[in-house]
């Protein structure tokens, strides 16, 4: 297939659920670990269309959503500050704090701007030399390259008033914690295939083996999705464990070297906390010591912050893939997008905010009106 539209075939997508409903024989639960594959499966209600004994589990794939209270936090504090020029990308303004958002900050005078590349964040930096200009870095694997790009080119030419405030996080450790958690129902993963086009899968058949679990690099279109679940039932069916790409238009085994190779100059793994679940060892990146002075943290003197997590929230449940978005009593009441409790209602990739979407506004079909090219 050539064209993106051909990702959304009707007539393949049926094809593909009837496989899969050939070869299901028992229950199985499979957890998607990216944002944009939760939306794909909501939108198109792919998840309604499978066989009832084939569940998917929503996992913490949304790097907003994950971004710690206390990270959040440190960023509002710097933002308000009268000689910073704070830049974001825009799924980060409204992402609540433990008392305002960025929104807030921006209305109360503080100079928050959206910008579309960590580059644009240090062409500020170069036209305002008298300001401190700081950007705000998260996400997985795939946005981490571009941030360590800018602030090597920072060093590179001496911009002295830049700096990033780092909350970026890696997959595989995460998969390993939720296998290791004791009230894990996981039996297989789909793994997100743009982290893959990054990283490569090198870090993944350990896994597989270690927790017997198949892992099947899926992308983010319809059939993309019902390919990696064909998949990764079969090999559920079969007893295997191991790890299959089927993403081969993207994802190559090495993934992108030069990427890696600018990731492990700028930065270091470091242990990372996650919103809702706790500290990951190994888990994150920060600055390496050699970058250390582009560190926002390191920067700005940030102490004595109280965080405080609304206590109707679930967010930290949803993330675990323990509940649905709708089993949290707050869903689509005292939570909506627009007075959000937590992140995974506001952000693009949150499950709370795809199920809120797709089927809280009166668009929740039945089986037989549902479609993954709808």
């Amino acid at each position: 297939m050539k064209y993106i539209d051909e990702f959304q075939d009707p007539g393949l997508a049926r094809r593909l659920l009837d496989e899969i409903r050939a070869t299901v024989t028992r229950p199985w639960a499979l957890m998607e670990v990216c944002g944009g594959q939760t939306h794909t499966i909501i939108r198109h209600g792919i998840d309604q269309l499978l066989p009832q004994n084939v569940e998917l589990i929503h996992g913490p794939g949304c790097p907003v959503c994950v971004t710690p209270l206390e990270v959040i936090d440190k960023a509002l504090e710097i933002a308000a500050r009268p000689d910073v020029i704070f830049c974001s990308f825009g799924d980060m303004l409204r992402v609540p704090g433990s008392d305002r958002d960025l929104f807030q900050v921006r209305s109360h005078g503080g100079d928050v701007r959206v910008v579309y590349s960590p580059l644009d964040a240090l062409k500020i930096a170069q036209q305002n030399p008298h300001r401190q200009v700081v950007f705000f870095g998260i996400g997985f694997e795939t946005t981490a390259p571009p941030n360590a790009m800018t602030v090597h080119q920072a060093h590179k030419l001496g911009i002295p008033n830049f700096s990033l405030l780092v909350s970026h996080v890696r997959v595989p450790p995460a998969i390993e914690a939720i296998m290791q958690s004791p009230s894990c129902r996981v039996q297989a993963f789909l793994a997100a295939g743009h982290v893959c086009s990054v990283m490569g899968t090198r870090e993944y058949p350990e896994l597989a083996e270690r927790f017997r679990v198949p892992i099947v690099v899926t992308g983010f279109e319809p059939l993309d999705i019902l390919e990696g679940i064909r998949r990764t039932v079969r090999q559920l069916e079969r007893g295997e464990h191991t790890v299959d790409n089927a993403y081969p238009r993207a994802v190559r085994p090495e993934g992108n070297p030069a990427a890696q190779a600018m990731l492990a100059d700028v930065f270091e793994v470091t242990d990372r906390a996650w919103r809702g679940i706790g500290t990951i060892p190994a888990s994150g990146w920060r600055l390496s010591e050699r970058y250390r002075d582009y560190d926002a943290e390191y920067r700005f003197s940030v102490e004595g912050l109280t965080t405080r997590e609304p206590a109707a929230c679930r967010s930290g449940e949803v993330l675990q893939g323990l509940i649905k978005p709708h089993e949290c009593e707050a869903f689509g009441t005292a939570c909506t997008p627009r007075t959000p409790l937590g992140a995974t209602m506001v952000s693009s990739e949150g499950a709370c905010a795809a199920y809120y979407l797709y089927r809280r506004l009166g668009t929740t079909p039945t089986p037989q009106e549902a479609s993954p090219v709808a």
